[in-house]
C-alpha cells in the first residue's frame, strides 16, 4: 500500500498527539504542492510571516471553493455575513476599529485589565470546585468551563445561560476539522451546522435585548458604535459575537491545557512556577511557541501569481500556513524542540500577525498567566494520568481532549 501523501498524515488523527517529526519533514519541502487543486503548504517561519503581511493574500471566504468552510465563527452558515476574521481590507479594517473601539484602547483601554479581579475569583472558584478527587480532568473540570464564563460574562451574556454554550461550541469546532470538511453532509458537518443556526438565534435575541436596554458589556457596545466609524449592523454584531464566543473560547481551552500538559511534562518548570508566579508571563509566550493552539491556518487564497523559494503559486489558489512547523523552524529559533520560557527571543507565530493577528491576545493570556499559575500552587504532587493524553479530532485547534491528573489533594 502507497504511504498517504505528508499533508493526509499530518491531518490524519493518528498522528494529532505528536505532528512536530512530520512538521520537521515538511520544513524540507518549503512550499508542498501534492496534487494538482490542492493546497499550497508553507511551513517555515519566514514565508509564513512575510505572507501574514502580504496583502497579495486573500483572507475574503468568496475567494474559496467552498465559502466558510474554513471560517473559525462559522458564521456563514448561519445566514450571517462573513465575520472581520474573513475579509480583506477595507471592510476588515472598518469592522475590526469597531470592534477594537469596544475591546480596547483608545475607548475602552481597561477593559480587559480591570477583568483581572473577576478572572482570578473564577480561577479560585473553579479550583475550589474540584474537591477531594484524586484524579481530577483538567479539561472537563477547568480548562473547558474558564473561557466560557469570561467570554459570556465578557459579551454580557446572562449567567443562567452560560452552561448551554458548551452544547454548541463542541459541534461548530468539530466541524472545523479540515477531514470532516471533506464530506459536507458527514454527521460532524450537519450537527455543526444546527448548533451554528442555534447560537446565532440566541444571539439575536441577546442583541435585539441590548439595543432596547444597552448594559455596560461588550455587546451593548458594538451595538451603540463608538468613534469615527460608527455601529455595526445588527447582522454584523451577530458575526463579530460569534466569531468571540467560537475562537475566544476553544483557543484558550487548547492553550492552557497544552500549557499544563507541558509544565507536567517538564516539573522543574513547574516547580519554578510555584515559587515565581510572575514567571507565568514568559510560560505563556513560550508556550505560544512550542504548543500553539491554532496549529494551522488553512483559509487564504493567493489573488495573484505569487513567487516563493523558486515556486509559482498561481493566482486563486489555496495557501495553508502552517503555525506550528513554523515556531519550530530552526532557521529561526536556537534548539527549537526545547521547551525553555527563558528564551531571550519568543517572537512566536502563536497569535498569528499582520491584520489578522489574534483579536484577543491581552484576554488569552490573561486567562492563561493565572490558571496555570493557579493550578501549579494549588494542585498537590500533580501528574499525568496518561502520557500521552486523547486529542480532539481537530488538526486545526489542537489541544487534548482530556487531560487526566492524579494529585494528592488540591490545596487551599
Amino acid at each position: 500500500m502507497p504511504q498517504a501523501s505528508l499533508l493526509r498524515r499530518i491531518t490524519d488523527f493518528a498522528n494529532r498527539a505528536d505532528p512536530y517529526p512530520l512538521y520537521e519533514e515538511l520544513r524540507s519541502t518549503p512550499v508542498l504542492h501534492e496534487e494538482e487543486g490542492g493546497p499550497y503548504v508553507v511551513s517555515s517561519y519566514y514565508d509564513i510571516l512575510g505572507l501574514l503581511h502580504d496583502p497579495r493574500i486573500s483572507s475574503d471566504a468568496s475567494n474559496l471553493d467552498d465559502p466558510g468552510a474554513d471560517e473559525l465563527s462559522g458564521a456563514e452558515a448561519t445566514g450571517l455575513p462573513p465575520s472581520f476574521l474573513r475579509l480583506d481590507p477595507p471592510e476588515h479594517d472598518r469592522l475590526r476599529r469597531i470592534a477594537n473601539s469596544s475591546f480596547g484602547p483608545p475607548h475602552r483601554p481597561r477593559r480587559i485589565d480591570s477583568m483581572r479581579e473577576e478572572l482570578a475569583a473564577i480561577v479560585a472558584e473553579l479550583v475550589d470546585g474540584l474537591g477531594d478527587s484524586r484524579q481530577i480532568d483538567l479539561v472537563d473540570q477547568f480548562a473547558y468551563p474558564f473561557p466560557v464564563i469570561v467570554i459570556c460574562r465578557l459579551l454580557g451574556v446572562p449567567r443562567e445561560d452560560e452552561p448551554r454554550f458548551r452544547a454548541w461550541v463542541d459541534p461548530i469546532v468539530a466541524g472545523l476539522d479540515p477531514d470532516s470538511r471533506m464530506e459536507p453532509d458527514a454527521p460532524a458537518q450537519r450537527a455543526a451546522q444546527e448548533a451554528r443556526v442555534q447560537l446565532g438565534m440566541y444571539l439575536a435575541g441577546l442583541v435585539e435585548q441590548r439595543t432596547r436596554e444597552p448594559r455596560d458589556d461588550l455587546l451593548s457596545d458594538l451595538v451603540a458604535g463608538h468613534g469615527p466609524d460608527g455601529a455595526m449592523s445588527t447582522m454584523e454584531v451577530l458575526s463579530t459575537a460569534v466569531l468571540l464566543l467560537i475562537a475566544g473560547h476553544e483557543t484558550t481551552v487548547n492553550l492552557i491545557t497544552n500549557g499544563m500538559l507541558t509544565l507536567l511534562r517538564h516539573p522543574e518548570v513547574l516547580q519554578r512556577l510555584r515559587e515565581e508566579p510572575g514567571l507565568s508571563a514568559r510560560i505563556v509566550e513560550e508556550l505560544l511557541r512550542y504548543e500553539p493552539p491554532v496549529q494551522l491556518v488553512p483559509q487564504r487564497t493567493c489573488i495573484t501569481d505569487i513567487e516563493l523559494r523558486g515556486v509559482t503559486i498561481p493566482k486563486g489558489s489555496r495557501i495553508w500556513l502552517v503555525l506550528g512547523a513554523g515556531n519550530r523552524d530552526p532557521e529561526r529559533f536556537d534548539d527549537p524542540d526545547r521547551f525553555d520560557p527563558d528564551r531571550e527571543d519568543i517572537q512566536h507565530l502563536g497569535f498569528g500577525s499582520g491584520i489578522h493577528s489574534c483579536f484577543g491576545a491581552p484576554l488569552a493570556r490573561m486567562e492563561t498567566q493565572l490558571a496555570l499559575t493557579a493550578l501549579a500552587r494549588r494542585l498537590d504532587n500533580p501528574r499525568l494520568a496518561e502520557d500521552p493524553p486523547p486529542y480532539r479530532q481537530n488538526a486545526v485547534l489542537r489541544g487534548p481532549r482530556h487531560l487526566r491528573v492524579d494529585v494528592d489533594g488540591v490545596l487551599p
